[in-house]
């Protein structure tokens, strides 16, 4: 069996037991981003899957975008993700 050398690990444990591996992620190509999506990037990134700027890199995400999708899930949840309620959860 072939592993592809990557830095950092190749899976973390996440605060409810489950893990998360880097094939969880999605592929890199991606352009659709739904609220699933978005909230398994953020939780690779806070947890240590993936470094931001990778994060940013492999997916051709601004810092502002990505900023705003850590920001959303840590003040209301995944939830917030979702583009239909996403006026819900606005800062006005």
């Amino acid at each position: 069996m072939y592993l592809k050398r990557v830095d950092g690990p190749r899976q973390v444990t996440l605060p409810d037991g489950s893990i998360l591996t880097r094939a969880d992620l999605p592929p890199p190509e991606t352009r659709r981003w739904v609220a699933s999506r978005k909230a398994v990037v953020v939780k690779a990134v806070t947890h240590g899957l993936l470094s931001e700027a990778e994060a940013l890199e492999r997916y051709a995400l601004s810092e502002e975008e990505f900023a705003l999708w850590r920001g959303a899930v840590e003040r209301h949840g995944e939830k917030a993700l979702k583009v239909t309620t996403i006026q819900k959860y606005r800062q006005l």
